[in-house]
């Protein structure tokens, strides 16, 4: 295998985790994305990050898009160059909006990009190879598919398929707090074991849910119910989880994003609730709310 293009760019959205249910299972891809490029060289990494993470994430070999980049290179049996990586930021760190997961598959597609035979790097490998980074592959499988996907693990593989949704079902309005929570943090608030009747009430959600998003948004307050691990992860972020408890009361589709601490409305409107963030939180400055659509298309490399 050989390296063919030496310029490749690639935009990778921000993905939401769980959507509620399905934990480590279901995710969402929204549009609101980084852009990255890179450009093979002689000498040794370049990497200019501006946006989110700029001054903060580490700006050598370490730096996960590198990382990855480098893993994918290694598996299709390409060599390693020299880089200048250019990464310009949207997805916030630290929010449960998948921003290690685009990383991941930025870098692996940046790689796949660079090849002479990019079919070396399909979507099964990248996702195979972006699961090794992440342990599970419900961020990874939205930020490469697009759109609405289920994912899961078989023996040590990760699979995943689209999922059909119906017109209009989703209007996604994300409420991001200025707070951060790390996955390894929120991971460490759940119980080792979960009574059986909350696991079955969970899947009999994650089935609802995945034929509410087909075309029945009118269910999508009760197929978005959890048992498994929002509730449980309230002393990691109480007013997140507070703030879904008044949404979901008030009738709004509302889940904690991925492990946190961002809350994701699955149908809403900025307007219906931006009054509710104002009432129920003590400091409304420290959130910001904003409708960001759903990303259907699959991310894919830009060559030149």
């Amino acid at each position: 295998m050989r390296i063919q293009h030496t310029r490749v760019a690639v935009e990778v959205p921000a993905t939401s985790a769980n959507l509620g249910p399905g934990y480590d299972t279901l995710g969402l891809a929204l549009d609101l994305c980084d852009e990255l490029s890179v450009e093979a060289t002689t000498g040794a990494v370049e990497i200019e990050v501006t946006g989110e993470g700029a001054g903060s994430v580490p700006d050598g070999e370490d730096h996960l898009v590198v990382r990855a980049l480098r893993r994918g290179l290694d598996h299709a049996g390409a060599p390693q160059t020299g880089l200048r990586l250019t990464a310009r930021n949207h997805i916030p760190h630290g929010r449960g909006l998948g921003s290690s997961a685009a990383a991941t598959i930025a870098g692996l597609l940046l790689a796949r990009g660079m090849l002479s035979d990019p079919e070396a790097l399909d979507d099964q490998t990248v996702l195979e190879l972006a699961t090794e980074f992440e342990g599970h592959p419900d961020n990874a499988a939205p930020a490469l598919l697009g759109g609405a996907v289920l994912s899961w693990m078989s023996g040590v593989g990760a699979r995943a398929v689209p999922l059909r949704l119906g017109e209009d079902v989703l209007r996604p309005v994300v409420l991001l707090p200025s707070a951060t929570l790390s996955t390894l943090s929120a991971r460490g608030l759940l119980p080792a074991e979960v009574p059986h009747g909350d696991a079955v009430a969970n899947a009999a959600r994650a089935a609802l849910l995945v034929h509410a998003l087909a075309g029945e948004p009118e269910l999508l307050l009760e197929a978005t119910e959890d048992r498994l691990h929002q509730e449980q992860r309230a002393p990691g972020m109480p007013e997140s989880v507070e703030l879904m408890r008044v949404l979901r009361a008030e009738g709004h589709p509302a889940v904690i994003s991925g492990a946190g601490p961002s809350v994701l409305v699955l149908q809403g409107r900025r307007a219906e609730i931006a009054p509710l963030v104002r009432r129920f939180v003590a400091d409304p400055a420290t959130w910001r709310i904003a409708e960001v659509p759903l990303r259907r298309g699959a991310a894919a490399p830009v060559v030149g």
